[in-house]
């Protein structure tokens, strides 16, 4: 058998939750009052000789070990796709169904049993259409739509953080302060990377993009959304003029400190509903096609996969915090129908401080390094700082590469040690960001020790 013959499958099916499901992603849950566009699990199986390699981008905020363990069981024994060979995850939409409790939200169990079938079933579909097939590997970097939303602020400034601690030297999105703001804290990755596949015979069959721009959300909390990645996938398969079984799937890089809004350019995006959204999702569709005919297509690429599961210590509240966090509680009042104020805020970080106390006292931490013919892709399991990616791209700068975050599971935010010391929202301590320091340094170095092995 000819280990470097790739043959591709595609497969896509709609996993939007019902009217009335919960919408997580915000402190708050929301209820779901309408959708705007449907919402997809959409799936790749390649394989090469003996190795099949399952990409599933889900449209949803997050998914954890906890849910897709079993999940990825099932698909083994329905396709013979190895766990470890399986690369799922959450676009990070904040406008979709929630299979994991976060903030004030909690998990959906409905909706989790749906999902999990529709990802067995997406998977398997797939596998069922494979054929010869020939890959590319393509880069544009769009910098406009990318900003660093932690800022330095001036002298004096005294930010607010749940814990009264006083001690951050950045603001993540320092709403109503912006007179405040004296430069942005952070990098960020401009690059818009893509695998292409097509059939030996030139038929589209999928694009799988990567960009590190978190949702951009510029509508109403209670609709359905698939967000700007939605709007992305629908233009590419018009502009490209691609047949039914065309597969667009936008992945979420290291958009950790990014998002889309602009504390020091404000106005410099249309302001109605999912107009940022159309705008983005368009502009990075047609960058894509711009590049098609400069796309250098390989018939020979094998694959190989290489994957680590080790454990990280949590942060835990010392007792005396969490007796702090038990008063804090006393009087809480938590109304759903209001944007938190501050005191809501400490109240709902209190109520992390005792669930995170009852969690283990290490984190799984599974990573996935992939090779595609000359082109590499990580998997991490949580939403890590564009440095992390630009730096794991100046590592591998040798072939194609990108990062593709929140994939089989989600340990929350892992900033660089540096970003930990300046605090902001992304370093609270709560199970979203739980990891003890150090974590994204020793994260890179067992990534590159896998890349060693293919």
């Amino acid at each position: 058998m000819n280990d470097k013959i790739l043959s591709a499958g595609t497969a896509t099916t709609d996993i939007t939750p019902p009217i009335g499901s919960v919408i997580n992603g915000d402190f708050f849950p929301h209820r779901a009052q309408a959708v705007m566009d449907p919402l997809y699990a959409k799936a790749i199986v390649l394989q090469s000789g003996s190795i099949r390699l399952a990409l599933v981008m889900v449209d949803i905020c997050s998914l954890t070990y906890e849910f897709l363990d079993p999940v990825k069981q099932q698909i083994e024994a329905a396709t013979g796709i190895e766990a470890r060979h399986q690369l799922i995850a959450a676009t990070h939409i904040h406008s979709g169904g929630t299979v994991t409790g976060i903030f004030l939200s909690e998990v959906d169990a409905t909706y989790s049993a749906a999902l999990a079938a529709a990802l067995v079933q997406v998977v398997t579909a797939a596998c069922a259409h494979l054929t010869p097939c020939q890959v590319a590997y393509g880069s544009a970097m769009v910098p406009e739509h990318v900003v660093c939303r932690r800022y330095h602020m001036k002298s004096g400034f005294v930010p607010f953080d749940p814990f009264g601690n006083g001690s951050d030297t950045v603001v993540t999105n320092p709403f109503g302060n912006e007179d405040k703001i004296t430069a942005r804290a952070g990098a960020t990755d401009p690059e818009l990377a893509f695998l292409a596949i097509r059939s030996l015979e030139g038929t589209w069959l999928a694009v799988l993009a990567n960009y590190s721009l978190h949702y951009v959300g510029d509508f109403s909390r209670e609709l359905i959304s698939a967000d700007y990645f939605g709007h992305f996938a629908r233009c590419l398969k018009e502009q490209l003029g691609a047949g039914s079984d065309f597969v667009a799937l936008m992945s979420n890089g290291t958009s950790g400190n990014v998002n889309i809004w602009d504390f020091l350019s404000p106005g410099r995006y249309p302001g109605g509903a999912f107009e940022k959204s159309k705008l983005i999702g368009t502009a990075l569709a047609t960058r894509i096609t711009e590049c098609i005919p400069q796309l250098e297509w390989e018939t020979a690429a094998a694959l190989a996969i290489e994957t680590t599961l080790f454990e990280w210590p949590v942060r835990k509240p010392a007792a005396a915090e969490l007796e702090m966090a038990q008063e804090w509680l006393r009087e809480a009042q938590f109304d759903t129908d209001k944007h938190p104020g501050p005191q809501q805020v400490k109240q709902i970080y209190a109520r992390e401080q005792l669930l995170l106390a009852a969690e283990p006292d290490h984190c799984p931490v599974y990573l996935q390094a992939i090779r595609i013919g000359s082109g590499r892709i990580s998997a991490l399991p949580g939403e890590f700082f564009a440095e992390t990616g630009l730096w794991l791209k100046e590592r591998f700068s040798s072939t194609p590469y990108f990062t593709i975050c929140l994939a089989n599971g989600n340990i929350g935010y892992v900033p660089p040690p540096h970003e930990m010391e300046a605090g902001g929202y992304e370093t609270w301590r709560c199970r979203t960001s739980k990891l003890e320091a150090g974590a994204e340094p020793e994260i890179r170095t067992r990534l590159e020790q896998l890349y060693k092995k293919i």
